[in-house]
């Protein structure tokens, strides 16, 4: 049924047989539990039929890295950590050549986030445990139960992917499941710049001083948790960022308040801490404020969007929550209010949903333009 490797040889004779076929079936065991990166514990790979369970504790997995780049398809189901930890360990961020079948099954109506368990007895009507979904995958040797379960991920995979695209085909979407595959895997890649990460923390009300302070905090914290290899949350909490900048603490005792910081934390780290929060750059380099969100269109405008959705919906056969998700209209709104270059919008907005779906919506709001400037309230 499935095949153990955990000697560097015997990988070897895996990589033989990937030369033979270029599309493989995958997926991942792994702990990141007090770790910013995932700890391989086991690389679960279909190779024509062929079920292999590659060892992430002992093997040099450079080769196969390279392979999974070469390759014509690679099948996932919830793909996103799994090409995560691959982005990590091969140190290359350009995997194009994804097939994911929970995408896929989105675009034929079964919901964003079917399970694979739910999947296999939804498509094909197989039946998998979950049990060891929390096992610990780098304790050697692992259970006969665990391999069941890791090899169970993949031996089913090729037949719900043929499935699934054989569908998509007759409804003329496989094109476009593809292309969001790869919009998937291009955004998992991208990190926020440096500069800019305080945008992934603070909101429109926070002032340009707690910014800037939010700003020194986040790039503290970011040098920190990739030199320790810790999760960013061991360090400071969003959540105790925000409470940091709105109580701005001037001494250990009062920092030691601060909810959801670690004691360690203040201990080690306190007066760093406080002197981030204390010293800052001249006023000119703070960032300006955060745009208030738009909430909405005018009444009328935004009865015109749902129901053009609802009609390219239709048309399309594509469902109306993977037509078009909340925060692509929103960044919709932003890029009219804000005459923003399109480039600059979701890549999922630029590509088979442009002509179809962008375009009209942006000359819709367009045509409310004096409504979404009403609700934006830009600070200095």
């Amino acid at each position: 049924m499935f095949q153990f490797i955990n000697q560097q040889a015997e990988l070897e004779n895996v990589l033989d047989l990937m030369q033979h076929t270029s599309t493989y079936g995958l997926d991942t065991e792994f702990i990141k539990v007090d770790t910013l990166w995932p700890k391989l514990g086991v690389f679960q790979i279909n190779v024509n039929g062929q079920v292999f369970l590659l060892d992430g504790t002992t093997l040099d997995l450079h080769n196969f890295w390279n392979k999974l780049f070469q390759a014509r398809q690679n099948i996932f189901h919830a793909c996103g950590e799994d090409i995560d930890l691959i982005y990590h360990y091969s140190d290359k961020k350009n995997l194009a050549n994804v097939f994911d079948t929970q995408v896929g099954l989105s675009f034929l109506g079964h919901g964003l986030q079917v399970s694979y368990q739910n999947a296999l007895k939804l498509i094909l009507d197989i039946d998998i445990d979950k049990d060891q979904t929390r096992s610990d995958w780098l304790a050697r040797p692992l259970t006969n139960e665990q391999m069941n379960y890791a090899a169970n991920d993949v031996l089913y995979i090729m037949h719900l992917a043929e499935k699934v695209k054989t569908e998509l085909a007759e409804k003329n979407l496989y094109q476009q499941v593809i292309e969001d595959c790869q919009n998937l895997t291009f955004e998992i890649a991208l990190e926020t710049p440096k500069e800019k990460l305080y945008t992934d923390i603070g909101n429109y009300r926070h002032s340009r001083k707690q910014l800037m302070q939010l700003q020194q905090l986040s790039v503290w914290r970011e040098e920190m948790v990739k030199a320790l290899n810790q999760p960013r949350s061991f360090i400071l909490k969003s959540s105790t960022m925000i409470d940091l900048v709105e109580m701005n603490p001037k001494n250990n005792f009062q920092l030691s308040h601060v909810k959801g910081i670690r004691p360690n934390i203040v201990r080690e780290h306190g007066k760093t801490i406080l002197d981030l929060l204390k010293f800052l750059p001249e006023v000119d380099e703070w960032p300006l404020r955060i745009a208030r969100p738009i909430k909405h269109s005018s009444k009328g405008v935004t009865l015109e969007v749902d129901e053009l959705i609802s009609k390219i919906s239709l048309e399309t056969q594509v469902p109306k929550e993977v037509l078009m998700r909340k925060k692509w209209l929103n960044a919709l709104y932003h890029h009219v209010v804000f005459n923003g270059d399109e480039q600059d919008l979701p890549r999922y907005l630029l590509g088979w949903r442009y002509d179809l779906l962008t375009q009209p919506l942006i000359r819709m709001l367009r045509n409310d333009l004096n409504y979404l400037s009403t609700q934006m309230k830009v600070n200095d």
